[in-house]
């Protein structure tokens, strides 16, 4: 049993933002309580299509995907995903992803949800590659945006704040360190690396163009960026990045993590976070 943010884990394995909607695949495959939390799918003021197809490109070190946001918005998590969730999920810890293109945007999807049941805290996505602040760069990457996305956010909600930081930032520590001096309750590390892929007549292999690059390759990246974060900052950092087995959840651990989430091994495997936290149990007791 792990307890953060006000709530109880029954162990320390979440399924990432993006990889189980707002919890269906989980009841689909696997009772609740095989893992600790989820993250739901990231939630924009209106109903998001996402990118044209195809979404996702398969290669050797796992994959690159360009959803591109796609969900139904504030008005229908509100209506119906949340009441759902509270009704199927049997009280699993639960965040909300929330993403948006400017800081009214995170603003008014925290403020939406902030008097509703069923979850527990916020994940700020503030470093997807398929979205960003007016065309610019990712909030994370730019130190203004992240403290007034922040500064707008931290008085709308008493819930656990989560600042999800990207693999590109040359100065991880000091993005994390600034959003925990403006609130974040916790940091998650890492988002996926920005990536691009040919086919062999060089057609490009998601329709967006470019998107980001997820699973095995990616553990190095997540595991040296959680150490640096956990090095710098004193609230508690949720490692990401490449995890398909207990020992890849366990290096996070030794990193500086005291959550873990798994992604892209869920696709995969739907059970693999499961999978992942019953040999975590069982390492932790050797």
């Amino acid at each position: 049993m792990t307890e953060l943010f006000g709530a109880r884990f029954s162990n320390p394995v979440l399924m990432a933002a993006g990889t189980c909607g707002f919890g269906e695949p989980v009841v689909d495959v696997m009772s609740p309580g095989e893992i600790g939390g989820l993250v739901t799918k990231s939630v924009t003021v209106e109903p998001r299509w996402g990118n044209p197809a195809p979404r996702v490109a398969e290669f050797d070190g796992g994959m690159l995907n360009s959803v591109g946001l796609a969900n139904p918005g504030l008005k229908a998590v509100r209506e119906e995903k949340l009441p759902w969730m509270r009704r199927s999920l049997e009280g699993l810890p639960v965040f909300v992803s929330v993403a948006g293109a400017t800081v009214d945007e995170y603003a008014s999807v925290v403020s939406g949800l902030e008097g509703e049941d069923g979850f527990i805290g916020f994940e700020l996505n503030l470093s997807c590659p398929n979205d960003s602040h007016l065309g610019g760069r990712p909030f994370c990457l730019d130190p203004d945006a992240l403290r007034e996305v922040l500064d707008a956010v931290r008085p709308l909600t008493a819930r656990p704040v989560l600042v999800k930081l990207a693999p590109n930032d040359p100065d991880i520590a000091g993005t994390a360190t600034l959003a925990a001096r403006h609130g974040a309750d916790g940091i998650t590390a890492i988002n996926t690396v920005p990536g691009f892929l040919t086919g062999r007549g060089g057609e490009e292999r998601v329709g967006a163009g470019t998107g980001g690059t997820s699973g095995p390759a990616l553990l190095p990246v997540g595991l040296a960026a959680v150490r640096e974060v956990a090095g710098a900052v004193d609230v508690p950092v949720i490692g990401v990045g490449g995890i398909l087995a207990g020992r890849d959840a366990r290096a996070y651990m030794r990193a500086g993590a005291s959550l873990v989430q798994v992604g892209t091994g869920s696709f995969a495997d739907p059970r693999c976070a499961a999978r992942v936290a019953r040999a975590l149990a069982v390492d932790m007791l050797v």
